[in-house]
């Protein structure tokens, strides 16, 4: 399993504000099994298990698929431009945001943005 997987299972976790065991109790995974995904120490999880996760996070399963390597990422087909929320994106969509919250996200997105441009300099 590739790092991606564990970053996206855990920044997915915190954006949706919930314990390993609230997914545990959600899912019927395991936390100890939970756990071991979002550091990364569990290998080749299942479709099954990436889809009850990504059922429950509501994000795209296809996404987590991606990271855990079981699928390439889809090509623009014909000249299209398809839009795909990543699998952050779709996690924030979901996330139930307040009109602050959601305020107070747009300034950090701000801030990490100036300070990418100003370290380009």
């Amino acid at each position: 399993m590739s790092n991606k997987l564990a970053e996206e299972l855990k920044s997915v976790r915190k954006v949706k504000g919930v314990s390993l065991r609230e997914v545990e109790k959600a899912t019927e995974i395991s936390n100890a099994y939970l756990s071991q995904l979002e550091r990364g120490e569990a290998t080749n999880p299942s479709p099954n298990i990436l889809y009850k996760l990504a059922e429950y996070y509501e994000i795209p399963y296809s996404s987590l698929m991606e990271a855990a390597g079981y699928l390439k990422k889809s090509k623009v087909e014909k000249g299209e431009k398809t839009i795909k929320p990543s699998t952050m994106q779709a996690a924030l969509m979901s996330a139930g945001l307040t009109d602050e919250e959601e305020n107070l996200v747009a300034h950090y997105i701000g801030y990490l943005r100036s300070q990418r441009q100003r370290s380009s300099r």
